[in-house]
């Protein structure tokens, strides 16, 4: 399909010609047809059938009959678009359970308030930031035939949406992640271990991963770090670590009920790098620092690179006739065409 046909065919719902060389050859005799019916001699006399300020006017409307054949010229081409059979093509990820699964958790204690996150000039919390850069590797991920889930965590974790290829569903479930939905504290350890969970039931040939992020330390829950970590290894679930932020005063966001309860108030948190390095290393994963919200785009980039399976299998793709958009433009240029050649200009006898 030639590539300046491409943003018309685009424009009216085709993505390709499953015929491609015949609407050129359509094409082809249409313009020829064209040239022979501009050499032929007229066999009748046309006459303007306008009103009588254009017919009894001296200037003759030599547009009109020109026009005309250009609307069956269209009309014809469409055709010819109809008859080289027009398709959308819709592509679907590939079929779940050859790709990874993934876990993605994320922290949401109170910590994860703290304004440390720019975004054209406007200061928002470190969660905010971290929903839309998560959200986008879940969809991603999800598109090409990975199998996504989300735990989320703070004093206690929770599977906030199952292992699914539904991108959408991330999302919207992504969108509803506040600072302080599990508590305040950090269970970092009952987070990693839900996470395992999660994975250790699944048949994917590609592996088991878990992204974890964080801005805190080990401070709550019934299950320790290192117990956590001793799971994943023994369940070959490859954890991968985010630190964001750095040690000192950070601002927070105050919450508190209505509009006159919200604030600013500083507060310190120390992210626990090394504990979060010894994960990484003990589970064949990477440690990565964020150090301000807005490495976090890069960070997990550099994750989607890292986990690249081999897929077994390609996109499915499914084809859909769409004859519809051009039978139309053929219909009406052939109207439009009738009405001049018929009406506005007429022939005698």
């Amino acid at each position: 399909m030639s590539e300046a046909l491409r943003p018309l065919l685009a424009a009216l719902g085709t993505d390709a010609l499953e015929r491609p060389g015949l609407f050129w050859w359509l094409a082809a005799a249409c313009l020829l047809a064209l040239l022979a019916a501009l050499r032929r001699r007229p066999e009748a006399i046309a006459w303007s059938a306008l009103p009588e300020a254009f017919a009894a006017g001296a200037t003759r409307r030599e547009w009109l009959p020109r026009l005309a054949r250009s609307l069956r010229l269209a009309a014809l081409l469409a055709l010819g678009v109809v008859l080289a059979g027009p398709v959308g093509v819709h592509r679907a990820p590939p079929e779940p359970g050859h790709g990874l699964d993934l876990v993605l958790v994320i922290d949401a204690s109170g910590s994860m308030r703290a304004l440390d996150a720019d975004v054209a000039g406007e200061r928002r919390s470190r969660l905010a930031l971290a929903r839309e850069v998560v959200a986008r590797f879940a969809r991603q991920r999800a598109a090409e035939g990975d199998r996504v889930a989300l735990v989320v965590f703070g004093e206690t974790a929770f599977t906030l949406c199952p292992l699914t290829s539904d991108g959408r569903l991330l999302s919207v479930a992504l969108a509803r992640v506040e600072a302080g939905i599990a508590g305040e504290a950090t269970a970092l350890g009952e987070a990693l271990a839900l996470a395992v969970k999660r994975v250790a039931g699944g048949q994917q040939t590609a592996g088991r991963v878990a992204v974890l992020l964080t801005d805190g330390r080990h401070n709550a829950g019934a299950v320790s770090v290192e117990a956590a970590t001793a799971l994943a290894g023994g369940d070959r679930v490859r954890v991968h670590t985010v630190a964001i932020g750095s040690s000192g005063q950070r601002v927070l966001m105050e919450q508190g009920p209505g509009e006159a309860g919200r604030g600013l108030r500083f507060e310190r948190h120390d992210v626990d790098a090394q504990s979060l390095a010894r994960i990484a290393a003990s589970t064949g994963g990477s440690f990565f620092a964020a150090r301000r919200s807005s490495d976090l785009a890069p960070v997990y980039a550099e994750i989607d690179r890292l986990e690249r399976p081999v897929r077994r299998l390609p996109p499915r793709t499914r084809k859909t006739g769409r004859p519809e958009p051009w039978l139309v433009i053929a219909g009406g240029c052939l109207l439009a065409e009738l009405a001049l050649s018929r009406i506005l200009w007429r022939r005698l006898p």
